[in-house]
């Protein structure tokens, strides 16, 4: 009886809690949850604390929590462009000296297995990983099994795959090993020891019972050093503070960080442009160089490399500021110290932020000191835009030229 007297002292205070519209949804739900309360009572023998209900009527509408983005700061702790890997492929397999031993059978003869090969350790590119932030200083292959009897061999170990992204260069002791450029191009880091023989495998005429087995051999030992450089078309350069991940924003999908202090962009972004005719062009935006740069200066020769793998270049140059003609000439020459002949690839002159008052002298000043031609832009408001995309195009097309008479493959997005 105390029981029910609880039951029913719940029930009413759960009608007071939730709102009723009518009496008669009101009697049904305290029916519905009398029973349901007895029903969980006699089966638990304990007391009733919470209580739920099936009408999606009564239910909170909760929302779908959205992913919070990282701010450009987090994301270089998840950005890496160089690594030192220690790679060792797997151990092979012992071979094993066993005798054949069965009734009626006292010379059976050897019939000890030879032992499996060890696993190789194999750096795959994957389109989708995009830095080498989830690579390990460590990778060890496989052992493979030994050999058992009855000329039972041992099972081979299982390969390693490291998923590595696109543009990454293998290194050992500063020389380049492997150069990763394409989707699932694979290179074996680390090559596994071969098995070890059973007697079995030493039966000769003149030798009826070996008692020799081999044991497996040690897999390869080596130390690799890992850089990516950005696959990209066109390469945007500039100083701090140009405007380049603005005009990235501006003509891509892409969404680097932007603000109004020097080194915002921290890590290589890439957009593409898409065209009417299903072309794509990927544009890098690369961090800001300052002088010195190619003598580990401000962010240094650690983003210069980005710049290696691009086609043609994009110089930003800041229009507000004075004689923006120099700063032509000291990118130029980072580059060229950085890697000689680097500074005379196609090229455009990019003149940004001409929506200031200032940047319509220096335009006019620009261009006279200049031979090729400036396009001025604005990345704030989108002015001139389409102008520099329809050039990059035409750049594009002659990328697309030198590589085929080379005999070289353009890269592909």
């Amino acid at each position: 009886m105390p029981m029910l007297t609880m039951f029913i002292r719940q029930i009413l205070s759960l009608g007071k809690q939730v709102p009723l519209q009518t009496s008669v949804e009101g009697v049904w739900l305290c029916q519905h949850v009398a029973c349901n309360l007895l029903v969980f009572s006699y089966a638990s023998k304990t007391s009733v604390r919470n209580f739920t209900t099936s009408c999606l009527k009564y239910a909170k509408a909760r929302g779908v929590r959205k992913k919070k983005e990282l701010s450009e700061k987090k994301l270089t702790r998840y950005f890496v462009d160089q690594r030192k890997v220690s790679v060792f492929g797997g151990r092979g397999g012992d071979g094993t000296c066993t005798f054949l031993s069965e009734p009626r059978k006292e010379f059976g003869g050897p019939d000890g297995g030879n032992g499996g090969d060890g696993g190789h350790v194999i750096f795959k590119v994957a389109r989708q990983i995009k830095s080498l932030s989830t690579i390990v200083s460590l990778y060890h292959g496989n052992n493979g099994d030994s050999g058992g009897r009855k000329n039972c061999y041992g099972r081979n170990a299982d390969h390693i795959y490291v998923m590595v992204p696109l543009g990454t260069v293998v290194k050992e002791d500063g020389t380049i090993v492997a150069d990763l450029s394409s989707h699932g191009e694979e290179y074996v880091a680390a090559y596994g020891g071969l098995g070890g023989k059973g007697n079995r495998f030493f039966l000769t005429n003149e030798n009826r019972a070996p008692m020799t087995a081999t044991p497996g051999e040690p897999g390869q030992q080596r130390v690799l050093q890992l850089e990516l450089r950005t696959m990209a078309h066109a390469g945007m350069v500039g100083f701090p503070n140009a405007g380049k991940s603005s005009l990235l924003r501006a003509i891509s999908n892409a969404r680097p960080a932007v603000a109004d202090y020097p080194f915002t962009t921290l890590n290589p972004h890439v957009g593409v442009i898409h065209y009417q005719d299903f072309e794509q062009i990927a544009v890098a935006d690369i961090p800001g160089i300052i002088r010195g740069a190619h003598r580990n200066k401000g962010l240094g020769i650690s983003f210069l490399r980005h710049i290696e793998r691009c086609g043609f270049l994009l110089f930003v140059l800041d229009l507000s500021t004075p004689e923006p003609w120099q700063q032509l000439e000291d990118l130029k020459y980072e580059l060229e110290q950085y890697e000689r002949g680097l500074s005379e690839r196609p090229f455009c002159v990019v003149a940004n932020k001409i929506d200031l008052p200032e940047s319509k002298t220096n335009l006019v000043l620009l261009r006279e000191k200049l031979k090729q031609s400036v396009i001025p832009v604005s990345a704030l408001t989108g002015a001139n835009v389409e102008e520099l995309v329809m050039h990059l195009r035409e750049l594009y097309d002659g990328y697309l030229e030198s590589t085929q008479i080379k005999g070289c493959v353009p890269v592909k997005w």
